[in-house]
């Protein structure tokens, strides 16, 4: 157990790293309009990482866990939960479960926005 968390937290913490210089660098071109854009681009490449890892792992190394914690739960993790959120629909779209996609996508974005304000009315 305590390896398993120790995978997870290094992956994380790398992860989260990595996301703040991707924030960063991307908001360093991006006009204040745009400032979403580093967290637009790190939810977009976190997608496309666990896509690749869990991919690669599925192809190689299916029991791998020591891979699977470390990249694909911590970095993947730490770097976006988006890339996460975007696995899940896509398992659920090969199920061909179009309802639960609808459900899931539109009820984390519009709970996710409505959480955001209501912390945001807590902390005043």
């Amino acid at each position: 157990m305590w390896k398993d968390i120790l995978f997870v937290g290094l992956g994380g913490g790398i992860g989260s790293v990595l996301r703040f210089l991707t924030s960063r660098i991307v908001a360093r071109y991006a006009q204040a309009e745009w400032l979403f854009m580093g967290t637009f681009a790190a939810n977009v490449i976190g997608s496309f990482l666990i896509g690749l890892f869990a991919g690669w792992m599925l192809a190689n190394h299916p029991e791998n866990q020591t891979f699977r914690l470390l990249f694909i739960v911590g970095f993947c993790g730490g770097y976006t939960t988006f890339s996460t959120f975007a696995l899940e629909n896509f398992r659920l779209i090969e199920m061909q479960q179009w309802g639960m996609v609808l459900l899931y996508t539109l009820a984390s974005v519009a709970l996710g926005i409505l959480a955001v304000w209501v912390g945001m009315k807590v902390a005043r």
